[in-house]
């Protein structure tokens, strides 16, 4: 079945230009002029990828992924003229996988879907391990069990939602739990390897996950940052 993807773009000329490319490479594209009509097809038969413009009339790209994020796991990749460092920040913050400028080359926004197509979702990522993977993770808020192998992250019983990128980076952290990864590494890692993506991905991610596992994500003792090196993860 061809993977589904949605491009929500409200540049009537951008939006046939990519959808004729990306069905030459055998993508089943929907497009939206604009952010309600796409909450509609996220909401409906749902899809596999998302290009999602910002700069759109009515409901903007960051509203936008905010409302679809609580309803699909699908990749969601921004595709902007806005370059600033705060929008890009903003735009992973709200939930995007992957920031592309304008102009940009096909080619790459090809490379980048593939990239995102490769990863496997929380489920199929550890399945064979159901059950036999958990973790303990040390939190002022009380500790954190991570179940890898039923892809859930509970306090006090409670679960957490992770997004799939989230839970890719928890896992990775877990494997190397006491040891610093720096940003290369774990966009090799979570990411793909050979991405050639912006390690702005990896501090966005890192401080979303914080939010999630920190008591006070300002003050980190969980996932804690090495100044100059990167990040570590501290289990139990």
């Amino acid at each position: 079945m061809a993977t589904r993807l949605l491009i929500l773009e409200d540049d009537d000329g951008l939006r046939a230009s990519l959808r004729l490319v990306l069905e030459d490479d055998g993508y089943d594209v929907v497009e939206a002029v604009d952010a309600e009509t796409a909450l509609r097809v996220v909401a409906g038969p749902g899809v596999d990828l998302m290009l999602v413009d910002l700069m759109l009339g009515g409901m903007d790209g960051f509203s936008f992924i905010q409302r679809a994020r609580p309803q699909t796991e699908a990749p969601i990749v921004v595709v902007s003229a806005r370059d600033g460092v705060q929008d890009v920040v903003a735009a992973l913050e709200a939930g995007a996988d992957d920031y592309v400028t304008k102009p940009f080359v096909v080619e790459e926004i090809k490379a980048r879907l593939r990239a995102l197509l490769r990863r496997p979702s929380m489920a199929e990522d550890h399945h064979e391990v159901r059950g036999a993977d958990v973790f303990v993770l040390d939190s002022l808020a009380g500790p954190l069990v991570f179940d890898r192998g039923a892809a859930q992250l509970t306090r006090g019983g409670a679960e957490i939602h992770l997004t799939n990128t989230e839970f890719r980076l928890l896992s990775v952290l877990v494997d190397n739990a006491g040891r610093v990864l720096n940003r290369t590494s774990l966009l090799d890692h979570v990411w793909d390897t050979g991405f050639f993506g912006d390690e702005r991905l990896v501090d966005v991610h890192v401080r979303r996950l914080r939010k999630k596992l920190e008591a006070d994500p300002s003050a980190p003792s969980t996932l804690v940052t090495v100044r100059g090196l990167g990040y570590r993860l501290d289990v139990r």
